[in-house]
């Protein structure tokens, strides 16, 4: 591995279901340790309740708010929150308020961002979700339903 200075504007951007990544950090760069991305989205941008077999991801909000659901429970994480969340932990989120937020998301170990490379690869439009469900689930993520 090489020492990396991470400048504004560097790595590459995905667009994942309407989620807007830039990738500064892959798993090549870390020696598949983890994963580093920059998200920027807009208010009502969210990801459905789903759980992650091979990762721990770790959320912290930059600007803006989120709602995370973990489990049962819901919090809005505001600037200078760090939300964590093991792997197999149902868990979703979506940006609220009237700003887009901002969040450094890192991913212990690598590999999501190959999903990610995936999905955003898909064709513009409203998506295939079966399609979406297999790639999902090849990289070990579920999507779950929604409880009431």
């Amino acid at each position: 591995m090489e020492p990396k200075f991470l400048t504004p504007g560097s790595g590459y951007p995905l667009n994942v279901l309407g989620d807007h990544m830039t990738v500064r950090l892959a798993g090549e760069e870390t020696g598949e340790r983890f994963t580093l991305v920059e998200q920027t989205n807009e208010p009502g941008t969210g990801i459905p309740m789903h759980l992650h077999e091979n990762e721990d991801e770790l959320f912290h909000i930059l600007d803006g708010q989120m709602e995370f659901t973990v489990g049962t429970q819901t919090i809005t994480a505001t600037a200078g929150t760090t939300v964590f969340l093991p792997r197999n932990i149902p868990h979703n989120w979506m940006v609220v308020g009237e700003t887009p937020a901002r969040t450094l998301l890192s991913v212990f170990p690598a590999g999501a961002e190959k999903m990610w490379q995936e999905l955003s690869d898909l064709p513009a439009g409203p998506p295939d979700m079966q399609r979406v469900a297999e790639i999902c689930a090849r990289h070990g993520v579920r999507f779950l339903p929604p409880s009431d």
